[in-house]
């Protein structure tokens, strides 16, 4: 997980939030990291993640809300990973827990989101908070490419996650990773919408001022490269001009120029770098306008060419 979604989940399990925001978010972290395992006749949930603090906004949410007297035990992870692994395990009230977030239906998981949860939209903020605390993680907004997703076992439920996430515009789309589904969001504006929709407000800022940062970066590269661009060209041009004058020079000579042409083919030759505005200013009396200049640099060009076409002829 990136610091930038470690900041996000942090932000967003210290929100405070009244019992049916309570139920809607758990009703999401329980589907997609909860199991249930039957004891003694006795149901028990546990509920896995790897991130302290969403571990304790479990715990809290259950006792607060549903009155459970749940345990937290805390597991190291075996082999290389550093991380420790928290389960929220929970004994008491279990069935209608579940029942009451339409996760169970007969002892059998369901894997859609509820109606109820899908139609309200405050219900529908704290399902996508929760989903996104359970399986979310988006990229630092530095890095190259902007993306956020949540991870589900569940096909049905990935689909029911788009449906919800669409209805507020984001244009979220759903691929099929290894063993399970993801919906992920690309555009920068919608995923700085979807953190301020799920209550990561102070995430959704930093990212929308590292996002601005970075777009003014890129704009002045792209005007830079432009400018560099047209600065070649001006350059090339000017050279292929001095090429056509000095052509008609070694030739004819530049006597044979009308005087408005001789004027500004020798003013190119001695001003090989400048551009067209300022060879219009060094005209002596009233300076010419760019499209002047440009009007008899054409018609020297088309003299040298035709002067080229005449020594091939021959």
């Amino acid at each position: 997980m990136g610091s930038f979604a470690g900041e996000v989940k942090k932000e967003l399990t210290q929100l405070t939030v009244d019992y049916e925001h309570a139920r809607s978010e758990l009703a999401a972290i329980l589907r997609m990291n909860g199991s249930i395992t039957i004891m003694n006749g006795q149901l028990t949930l546990n509920v896995q993640t790897e991130n302290a603090a969403i571990a304790r906004r479990i715990y809290t949410l259950l006792k607060e809300f549903f009155h459970t007297n749940g345990e937290l035990v805390v597991r190291k992870k075996m082999k290389l990973k550093k991380n420790n692994i928290y389960i929220v395990r929970v004994q008491n009230h279990v069935e209608e827990i579940l029942k009451d977030m339409h996760i169970l239906d007969q002892l059998v998981i369901n894997p859609n989101i509820s109606e109820e949860m899908m139609q309200n939209d405050q219900r529908s903020r704290s399902y996508l908070r929760g989903a996104f605390l359970a399986g979310g993680s988006v990229n630092n907004p530095e890095k190259s490419s902007y993306h956020l997703e949540i991870y589900s076992v569940y096909e049905e439920h990935c689909q029911d996650l788009v449906t919800m996430m669409n209805k507020y515009n984001l244009n979220a789309r759903s691929v099929e990773r290894r063993s399970g589904y993801i919906a992920y969001l690309k555009g920068s504006e919608q995923i700085a919408d979807f953190l301020a929709l799920i209550g990561a407000t102070a995430s959704m800022l930093k990212f929308e001022d590292i996002r601005i940062v970075r777009d003014m970066r890129n704009s002045v590269n792209r005007i830079v490269n432009c400018e560099n661009a047209n600065l070649n060209k001006t350059v090339t041009a000017a050279s292929k001009q001095v090429e056509n004058i000095e052509l008609i020079q070694s030739t004819v000579g530049i006597g044979e120029l009308p005087e408005k042409l001789q004027e500004i083919a020798l003013l190119r030759l001695e001003n090989p770098e400048a551009s067209i505005k300022e060879l219009g200013e060094l005209v002596e009396g009233e300076p010419i306008s760019k499209s002047g200049v440009n009007h008899r640099l054409r018609k020297i060009n088309q003299y040298a060419e035709q002067l080229r076409g005449s020594v091939v002829s021959r």
